[in-house]
């Protein structure tokens, strides 16, 4: 983990990347520090959902509410507040070889199922602190891309840094250090199934 590593840290580093100022708290009162401030919860989320990385998923188990869904489903639970977008899986057991279940919707923040147990993976808005390296250097990059014309105004310089972060339009943007990043993250991983996305376990 990049012990030390805050958000501050993150966007003072891509200011240095850029020759601008670094800043020391987002309250400097700079421009620079209102920037970052607006940007960076934006970027870091958006960044932490382009891959499903090993880092930015938990596994709780939900909460079944008292209320039930006007639907085919019997039973809603309540979603957590930290995640990012829809869970990836969902399981009725804990068990570790246990297989997820295909029986499941979410509308808005609610989960909608036939299951009285319900265990769910999903990616959360992970904490400096808990991301890699790799990470975080890539988050250094997505910052740079990101605040690039805001203080320099140079469109340059802002196309200079999209391209060391995520490539080019002809890799799909999963290129440049994005690549890197994510076969690090996947380095000693099992193989994942592709029941186990949320594009195939989740009913719609």
């Amino acid at each position: 983990m990049a012990a030390g590593d805050t958000s501050v840290s993150i966007c003072a580093d891509a200011l240095i990347l850029l020759g601008a100022k670094p800043i020391s708290s987002f309250n400097d009162g700079t421009d620079e520090a209102n920037t970052a401030d607006r940007l960076y919860p934006n970027v870091r989320d958006s960044a932490l959902m382009m891959y499903p990385w090993t880092f930015a998923y938990k596994k709780v188990l939900l909460s079944r509410l008292i209320t039930t869904p006007v639907t085919e489903w019997k039973y809603e639970y309540q979603l957590p507040g930290d995640r990012l977008g829809n869970p990836r899986a969902m399981y009725t057991t804990s068990d570790a070889s246990a297989r997820p279940s295909k029986e499941w919707e979410v509308q808005g923040d609610k989960l909608l199922t036939n299951e009285t147990t319900v265990y769910v993976d999903y990616p959360y808005q992970t904490p400096e602190f808990a991301m890699p390296q790799s990470f975080v250097q890539f988050m250094k990059y997505m910052m740079a891309w990101h605040l690039a014309y805001p203080i320099t105004e140079q469109q340059d310089k802002a196309a200079y840094w999209q391209s060391i972060a995520v490539g080019s339009p002809g890799e799909n943007f999963r290129g440049g250090y994005f690549r890197v990043a994510a076969n690090i993250d996947s380095q000693g991983q099992p193989n994942q199934v592709i029941e186990d996305y949320s594009l195939v376990a989740a009913r719609y």
